[in-house]
């Protein structure tokens, strides 16, 4: 089985996609919470995280929980929606322009130099049918909701929408994807 963590609350008063923002005082509280969970529940040999520092935070708090023996990797593939000319920006700065593309509705639409959500779903599938997930059994994946959402599109055929909340992907939450029977489903 492999499981996948989304990271804790960061600053959400910046756009995030590749950003820098680090996780806020309850998104460290929220990763906690799910170490113990995964600590208690589960049987991890390995954890790969995004190189988005909320991801690494979020991993860094889980491996603190675990073991500092557990071996630790990061891997850029398993980065969020790449917001482009957007990314980490002050929302409360941004031009209407801006917010209007902020607020698209199709999944085609890309951010300036960045992705569109069909984007990021190839990307996630292309890892998926590369054999990316074969050999990472009891491993735990650190990653974004972006990247959890589109294994859920993927694993249950359905078609790529905007919505970001469909699967109850929250801060901290912890998904058991089994690879062979290609199921994903919320266990935390």
């Amino acid at each position: 089985m492999i499981y996948l963590l989304r990271h804790g609350l960061d600053d959400e008063r910046y756009i995030g996609g590749h950003s820098g923002v680090d996780l806020i005082d309850e998104g460290k509280i929220q990763v906690k919470n799910s170490a113990i969970f995964i600590r208690d529940n589960l049987s991890i040999d390995k954890i790969i995280s995004s190189d988005v520092k909320r991801a690494v935070s979020s991993a860094l708090i889980v491996k603190d929980e675990l073991s500092d023996k557990i071996p630790f990797e990061i891997d850029s593939r398993l980065r969020e929606l790449d917001k482009g000319l957007l990314t980490g920006k002050f929302r409360e700065s941004l031009t209407e322009d801006e917010i209007k593309i902020c607020n698209m509705t199709s999944i085609h639409e890309r951010y300036p130099n960045g992705e569109s959500m069909q984007d990021m779903y190839d990307r996630v599938k292309y890892l998926i049918d590369s054999g990316y997930f074969l050999d990472k059994n009891s491993s735990l994946i650190v990653t974004h909701r972006g990247i959890i959402n589109m294994m859920y599109f993927i694993f249950n055929n359905e078609p790529l929408t905007m919505n970001k909340k469909k699967f109850g992907v929250s801060h901290a939450s912890v998904h058991e994807l089994d690879i062979e029977k290609r199921k994903i489903k919320r266990i935390y």
